[in-house]
């Protein structure tokens, strides 16, 4: 019998439940056998089991191919997921980082744990961040399918702006000496998942929304009657009061007794501190009436706090809404009861305004002094650390210099700034700040140049600040500052009606692999 027949013969036997004599004498012996070969047999198989779990896990391959949200049935990775999720939560956190605390927010905890305050069906700070995040999704999602159909494509230039900023992302990465490489930096951030290419893929579909956004922001012009129109219909929103004030406090301190506890504040001791501000607001108010200073009266008084402002912006208190009556004219006085704040004010009114004067466009390009070497206990340390100040000073009039025997242009000093500057927010855009105001957060002394007494388009000069020294371009003017004010309102209330028409429709929906973001 050939031994393929034989094998045929033998696997219908098998299925015939025919027994080979030969192994019958032997069955006892291996019933007992199989009995511990499978106790020993399936142990053995939980451990290959458990090992090649384990291999999977740390190669990540379930966390890499699982979907974590479907944005419109389009599914996104655990990876671009978080890229989203992190970067709502990191600007939160930035944003508020001295205020986490009184937040209930623990940033060393899983965001799983910990209760969103407030929150009245148990949903966690995750939660909170994560509904924030599919809103950010399907806001960058809608945006690039918009800019897909109105032919609205990446740019050159877009590109360029994204690889720039990448770059300067591994630089800082890598020089503040926390990672050792921007893999790493990756992984600690966003999770073990994320890799360069969905990193750079995420951010293009941001920026690409962004820029998308921007140009329809752009779009939307007013004309001054549209303006004035808004701004009369709600002048309190735009309009600043100069005024003079001493404020005399009703408040009750808590006071403890003679063993260390803390004295109970009753409705008695409060009425009590109210009436003492009241009888000394009425005397103060008497003696300005009859000729002495707010100022002086304020120097001569315990518990008051004086003011002297040249314009402030309406609130919604006792003493903002006395400021800012319709009918209230200059030179207009009075003592003003603020009972929500235990307090009364003697106060007298100058003027009610709004800001005509024009937001400036600057270009500038920042010189930074080389750090000193030397330590401030060092000998010659402030000679050093003057001596570089010179330096960049000196390289700053050099280049101004330098500009101003060329072509002496906007164009030519927005080349230069993009050649030399040190700031990296404005040097990629020719070291332009547009729309600056008297309430921007800049520097005091650059913020100064910029709104001297005769300040004209053209301008150069040199301003030194805690950054190092600024080569200043005043490129142009821009609208007063109150019609910005009324234009950046309808701007806003246009975007965000164009927001909701272009995501509506759109859903975001979290699947299985959501439990490996955050």
């Amino acid at each position: 019998m050939s031994a393929s027949r034989e094998k045929k013969t033998r696997q219908d036997l098998i299925k015939s439940d025919w027994t080979d004599p030969k192994t019958a004498r032997e069955a006892q012996q291996r019933k007992a056998e199989k009995r511990s070969n499978m106790v020993y047999g399936a142990i053995a198989v939980i451990f290959v089991l458990v090992a090649a779990a384990s291999l999977v896990w740390k190669s990540q391959i379930i966390q890499k191919t699982a979907t974590a949200v479907t944005v419109d049935g389009e599914k996104y990775s655990v990876a671009e997921t978080s890229y989203y999720f992190q970067q709502t939560y990191q600007n939160f956190v930035n944003q508020n980082s001295y205020f986490l605390s009184y937040m209930g927010l623990d940033t060393s905890s899983d965001l799983r744990s910990q209760e969103y305050p407030g929150s009245e069906d148990g949903e966690t700070w995750f939660d909170y961040f994560m509904d924030q995040t599919l809103q950010q999704m399907i806001t960058v999602k809608a945006l690039n399918d918009s800019a897909a159909a109105e032919g609205f494509a990446w740019t050159d230039e877009l590109q360029s702006k994204l690889d720039s900023d990448i770059s300067s992302l591994k630089e800082s990465v890598v020089s503040s000496g926390y990672y050792t490489s921007f893999k790493q930096y990756l992984a600690a951030t966003y999770g073990a998942t994320m890799t360069e290419k969905v990193f750079a893929e995420q951010a293009k579909a941001t920026y690409l929304a962004q820029a998308y956004a921007a140009a329809h922001s752009d779009s939307l012009t007013y004309t001054d009657a549209q303006l004035e129109e808004t701004y009369q219909a709600d002048t309190n929103s735009y309009d600043k009061v100069s005024y003079e004030s001493i404020r005399f406090s009703g408040s009750v301190t808590a006071t403890t007794d003679a063993d260390g506890n803390t004295e109970e504040v009753t409705d008695e001791m409060k009425a009590a501190a109210m009436a003492a501000a009241k009888e000394a607001a009425d005397a103060a108010y008497a003696s300005f009436q009859a000729g002495e200073s707010l100022k002086a009266l304020s120097e001569s008084s315990e518990d008051t706090y004086y003011t002297d402002s040249d314009g402030v912006s309406y609130s919604a208190d006792a003493l903002g809404a006395w400021l800012f009556d319709s009918a209230r004219r200059s030179g207009d006085s009075a003592v003003v009861e603020d009972s929500a704040n235990s307090a009364y004010y003697v106060v007298t009114f100058g003027q009610r305004f709004r800001d005509e004067y024009q937001l400036v466009n600057v270009r500038h390009i920042l010189i930074q002094p080389e750090e000193t070497e030397l330590s401030k206990d060092d000998e010659g340390y402030d000679a050093d650390v003057q001596a570089k100040k010179d330096a960049a000073k000196a390289e700053a009039e050099e280049l101004l210099a330098q500009w101003k025997a060329g072509e002496a242009t906007a164009d030519s000093f927005a080349a230069l700034a993009q050649e030399k500057s040190q700031d990296p927010g404005s040097a990629a855009d020719g070291g332009l700040i547009p729309d600056i105001s008297k309430a921007s957060n800049y520097v005091e002394s650059f913020k100064n140049w910029c709104f001297e007494d005769g300040r004209k388009d053209g301008d150069t000069g040199i301003v030194e600040s805690s950054y190092g020294y600024h080569i200043m371009y005043c490129d142009s003017h821009g609208l007063p500052y109150w019609k910005a004010q009324v234009q950046a309102t309808l701007q806003s209330e246009d975007m965000n009606a164009w927001y909701e028409e272009l995501t509506a429709g759109y859903t975001a929906e979290q699947q299985s692999g959501i439990r490996y973001v955050g």
